[in-house]
């Protein structure tokens, strides 16, 4: 999600090294299902720390978080 002009009352953070924003008391689920990762296999990182997929709806987004989406791949 690219920074584009909206409410200035939204969150501001990086995603993936560009900025973004959500509407204020956003969760990781809510960027979940903004970027339509549901049923995906990924881990989100959030100021360099891994969080939990059970806590994604209790893990708010606040102004300049770094939040990074790591993909799992398969192979061997």
């Amino acid at each position: 999600m690219k920074d584009t002009p909206g409410n200035t009352s939204d969150v501001h953070f990086i995603l993936q090294g560009e900025p973004a924003r959500l509407p204020p008391g956003s969760s990781l689920t809510d960027l979940v299902n903004q970027q339509q990762l549901q049923g995906k296999r990924f881990a989100l990182e959030l100021n360099g720390s891994i969080i939990p997929h059970s806590e994604f709806s209790s893990t708010g987004i606040s102004s300049h978080d770094l939040i990074e989406i790591v993909h799992a791949v398969g192979g061997g």
